[in-house]
């Protein structure tokens, strides 16, 4: 039976006791550090595909897609302080539902992370573009600053360079070990908030702000069509992009005081202010500068990154139009005379970018590290620089990869395929939570998600919910590639699994304690 391989969760939570972690967060610091994990990519770079998917009812948007991050915030709070070591979801399935869907979680994390970076890459292109290479009076070339039109790019558009080069820059960066610090971190989440900060307090007080530019507010509907990927719940979809990273709170209830009454705390209340703000940003933008949808002869948003709209929006009509902009935030202020503070806007975002690029890239790479490592992929791709200390190899391979997307596609369709791969893993997460549940309920748990049995189904309906109204190529991805991950597992992964053969291997981290423990496991 392919599902019989379960990788004993004592052997895991034994490497991850040697931690004794300090207890030392409370509600407060757990709040601002999803703020600052959150906050980023999605708003700066994706407020205009979502106009374009949703219109003014993009306000909507960002409230469905908070609430689905809520519920599914809950349980992988749960499941991460019980499991507290590296490979995610990944690690979390591995020890709960059996190793086949731990494979195909993996698989989808490192289609999710990878293809992630190359969105933030081409969203710092936009940003790059439009204001350093634009304040200096440069005008790249549109066949160096966007992909072809046949993958959704611009008009006269061959590679977009700037985003190749940042994702090449960044995997160099890793190879040779740079990291962020706490302290540096800490510099950005200040410069993306108040950056923010200062648009919400343009826009909403600008005289070209007007109620009307709200109407119709929902052009497409609350839901565009299955497979569309607009309308309010479709835009929700691609806006769910805008609110990954809360899981770092998840992932600290390990070290907070009270973890059962700090992290629902730090968790719904960083999510919260996340969203409230996002809708204030989108009310500013589209009462000022207005964000209807270009629309198609029946009547329906043309589809983000789709031919048809890059020739519309080439046209001189749309020049100013919120829905064209590859720098939205910075584009309205620059629109409405404020040029030094659109130009500081996305100076931020110039600024704060590149650190997520990095910390996707370095969360894919681990994640691949820790397979290799399970013997699910080649062991050669563990192999550790012998000067550098990182795992060079797998670091390039995925650097490439995120380099060569990042040249050719668009931000919204790169944005909804991480997206579908994300939803997958989330989705597991609430089975592996519910499964742990009924197996083994006595075990320790730092935080226990209330009401789980409604929380934890919850989670997997607006996941669902949100992954059928991704556009249909991004829906397709996803199995697609499931099947080739599916074909490998059989043919290689499942043979050499470490698990198979009777070893369980933990390692906590690259250049962590490992932790050799022979089971019996029948290699089938």
């Amino acid at each position: 039976m392919f599902l019989d391989r379960v990788k004993p969760l004592d052997a895991i939570l034994a490497t991850a006791e040697k931690k004794s972690l300090k207890r030392s967060l409370g509600w407060f610091q757990l709040t601002l550090l999803g703020i600052g994990c959150v906050i980023g990519t999605g708003i700066f770079v994706l407020t205009s595909v979502g106009a374009q998917k949703a219109g003014p009812g993009l306000m909507i948007a960002f409230l469905i897609a908070g609430l689905v991050c809520i519920v599914a915030a809950l349980c992988y709070a749960e499941i991460a302080s019980m499991i507290p070591v590296a490979g995610s979801a990944y690690t979390y399935s591995y020890a709960t539902i059996s190793e086949f869907f731990a494979w195909t979680v993996g698989w989808a994390l490192i289609m999710e992370y990878a293809i992630a970076a190359s969105a933030v890459s081409v969203g710092w292109s936009g940003y790059f573009t439009g204001t350093i290479l634009g304040g200096l009076g440069i005008s790249l070339p549109a066949w160096l600053s966007a992909g072809p039109l046949v993958f959704g790019g611009a008009e006269g558009g061959l590679i977009n360079l700037p985003a190749l080069i940042i994702a090449l820059l960044v995997t160099w960066l890793l190879v040779v070990g740079t990291s962020e610090s706490a302290k540096v971190n800490a510099v950005l989440v200040v410069v993306k908030v108040t950056a923010l900060l200062a648009f919400l307090a343009i826009t909403l007080t600008s005289s070209e702000f007007s109620m009307e530019r709200f109407n119709p507010f929902l052009p497409a509907g609350v839901f565009g069509g299955w497979g569309s990927g607009v309308g309010a719940v479709g835009a929700a979809a691609t806006m769910f992009f805008a609110y990954v990273g809360f899981d770092a709170v998840s992932t600290a209830a390990e070290e907070t005081k009270d973890p059962q009454k700090n992290v629902p705390i730090g968790l719904i209340g960083s999510l919260l202010f996340c969203t409230v703000f996002y809708i204030l940003v989108a009310a500013g933008a589209i009462g000022t500068l207005g964000g209807q949808p270009i629309l198609d002869a029946m009547g329906l948003p043309l589809e983000a990154g789709s031919q048809e709209l890059a020739r519309q929006c080439a046209m001189p009509q749309y020049v100013d139009a919120l829905v064209c902009s590859n720098e939205p935030l910075a584009h309205v202020l620059k629109v409405l005379g404020f040029s030094w503070i659109g130009n500081a806007v996305g100076l931020a975002a110039i600024i704060a970018l590149p650190s997520v690029i990095l910390v996707l890239i370095f969360g894919q790479t681990r994640i691949f590290f820790v397979m290799s490592r399970d013997g699910l992929l080649p062991e050669r791709l563990s192999t550790v620089h012998p000067k550098y200390k990182t795992p060079h190899i797998v670091t390039m391979i995925t650097g490439v990869a995120v380099a060569v997307a990042a040249a050719f596609f668009p931000v919204g369709k790169l944005a909804d395929i991480s997206n579908a791969g994300t939803l997958y893993a989330f989705l597991m997460v609430a089975v592996a939570v519910m499964v742990l549940r009924k197996n083994d309920p006595e075990r320790k748990r730092h935080f226990r998600v209330p009401f789980v049995w409604i929380v934890a189904p919850a989670t997997i309906i607006g996941c669902v919910l949100l992954f059928f109204n991704l556009p249909i190529e991004a829906m397709l991805f996803l199995p697609v590639w499931g099947v080739v991950g599916v074909v490998i597992y059989f043919l290689y992964s499942r043979s050499h699994s470490h698990l198979g053969r009777g070893i369980v291997e933990v390692v906590d981290d690259i250049g962590g304690e490992e932790k050799m423990i022979p089971i019996n496991t029948p290699d089938t």
